[in-house]
């Protein structure tokens, strides 16, 4: 674990403690995407670092030629399977493929504020998290479902692919405020989520 992703854990863990002890009731919905790195849509990627983040000239040609022409094999012992040429994807084990990875993910950040909630995304995993009264667990817990299918549709439309069967919803209270809590679980992707 990198000290940068053990520094964004405890942010998350401290935002939902110090809400625990105002009296509020924090939730934590991780959710996880399915081989991410392999489905970013270069073409998705490359108009997102134009627009988004302003890049043209020599530095687009540059990460245009970098995802363009890659190809790959599997090999077994001394087996080798013929070259696929891959229209998708950014490699794992590079430098630059989870930089280009959280450039692409970036708009998401910006969805699950727009509910009102934090996001904290780490390669693969993205969650959700905020806080309310403990009157306002109802609706707070629509707005958290709200965001969550929104975030769900967003990955859908930039051909990610959430993983719901390892969804999780965390709800987080005082012994003293438990039974205000939500019984119901959250729906991913039509899946009920685990509690």
């Amino acid at each position: 674990m990198t000290l940068i992703s053990l520094t964004a854990i405890l942010r998350v863990l401290s935002d939902i403690i110090l809400a625990v002890d105002r009296g509020d009731v924090a939730a934590l919905v991780l959710l996880d995407l399915s081989a991410a790195f392999d489905k970013v849509d270069h073409d998705i990627l490359l108009q997102r670092l134009r627009v988004t983040f302003g890049m043209s000239d020599v530095a687009h040609r540059w990460i245009r030629s970098y995802l363009s022409g890659r190809t790959q094999h599997v090999r077994r012992g001394h087996e080798k399977s013929t070259l696929t040429r891959l229209m998708c994807g950014v490699p794992q084990g590079s430098v630059l493929g989870p930089i280009l990875f959280v450039l692409y993910t970036v708009d998401l950040i910006s969805l699950i504020e727009s509910h009102g909630l934090s996001a904290h995304l780490y390669t693969d995993d993205t969650q959700v998290y905020g806080s309310c009264r403990p009157a306002d667990v109802v609706s707070f817990s629509t707005r958290l479902s709200r965001c969550v299918d929104e975030t769900s549709g967003w990955m859908k439309s930039n051909r990610l692919q959430s993983n719901p069967d390892k969804a999780e919803v965390l709800w987080c209270a005082t012994s003293r405020r438990q039974n205000q809590l939500q019984d119901t679980a959250l729906l991913i992707d039509g899946l009920q989520s685990t509690q």
